[in-house]
């Protein structure tokens, strides 16, 4: 176990370095000129070319990316270049609000898609089939940002259960909090559901057409035993690696939803970054991103082996 845990990581070393590579050229050759974001447009020539010089802008690209790299190691990712505020702490302001959003949403999905997935399986070709299909279809169909609007007109405008939009910390009012991260847990989550439901339809469908649920069934075991305790365990590996996969998808692609609902995450911070040009922030975010995914995907292989202990390492 240790072994390959140890060649996993080793893995995960570089694919982490070439995507530094590759945020670092990406950010490079977005259009606009970063010294606009710290000066202004009324700054003289002048201005701008010491601020290249202070900032490094003026050394090759080569050069560039060697000194950012090697300050990243160190877990220095610069400075914004609009607010002068570490990179570092912005991220540790806005990561706990998308893990937040992304954990909630996670819940939501399984929370339906799984029992919903079972159910279609188990009566396949019944209105529950048909039903169960349809709703998973129309929810992928439906954009986030009309969700989300939907979902403020009928519980804000209308019922007034919930605030419409914002942001307070858990440790400072957790109530308002859970109210505030509700609807857009729930815009997310919907739409994750209908994937979950949709591999937990297949999956089952699958494994109940086996030899073992047959033989199973001819022992005399309740069908609850049968589909619970014998197929689930066997079909829901497929619905981890969509979990697993659609979490980093939630990290990075949240962006939609936490403007909607104003929140203050990591997906808004690094659309923020790139209209102001502001690299040192766009870099730091999307490497987060993908370390996140990278760490996910890690945990998930590690997961397969607790559902089913055929998966060898």
């Amino acid at each position: 176990m240790t072994r390959y845990l140890l060649r996993k990581l080793a893995q995960m070393l570089p694919v982490a370095f070439f995507v530094t590579i590759i945020v670092f050229a990406l950010t490079n050759l977005l259009p606009g000129d970063p010294t606009i974001t710290i000066l202004g447009e009324q700054a003289t020539p002048e201005q701008r070319a010491a601020v290249r010089v202070e900032y490094g802008l003026d050394q090759p690209a080569p050069v560039r990316y060697v000194t950012w790299f090697a300050r990243v190691a160190q877990g220095d990712f610069g400075r914004s270049l609009r607010t002068r505020e570490p990179v570092v702490d912005m991220l540790a302001a806005k990561i706990p609000v998308t893990l937040q959003l992304t954990a909630f949403s996670i819940l939501i999905a399984v929370a339906i898609g799984i029992p919903a997935g079972i159910l279609a399986a188990r009566f396949r070709g019944t209105w529950i089939d048909v039903v169960a299909s349809f709703a998973a279809m129309s929810s992928m169909a439906v954009p986030y940002f009309w969700m989300g609007v939907l979902l403020i007109m009928l519980f804000s405008l209308r019922l007034g259960w919930l605030p419409p939009s914002g942001y307070v910390p858990f440790t400072e009012d957790p109530v308002l909090n859970m109210k505030l991260m509700l609807l857009p847990s729930l815009t997310v989550g919907t739409a994750f559901a209908a994937l979950v439901m949709r591999q937990t339809r297949a999956s089952m469908l699958q494994v109940l057409s086996l030899d073992y649920v047959r033989t199973a069934r001819s022992k005399g075991l309740s069908e609850r035993s049968v589909v619970l305790k014998h197929a689930l365990r066997n079909a829901v590996i497929p619905v981890i690696t969509v979990i697993g996969l659609q979490i980093g998808a939630l990290l990075g692609g949240a962006v939609v939803t936490e403007t909607v609902f104003a929140l203050p995450g990591l997906g808004r911070m690094l659309v923020d970054g790139i209209f102001q040009r502001d690299f040192p922030v766009i870099q730091g975010a999307i490497l987060f991103i993908v370390v996140a995914v990278l760490t996910v995907n890690f945990a998930t292989d590690l997961v397969y082996r607790l559902f089913d202990p055929r998966v060898k390492v």
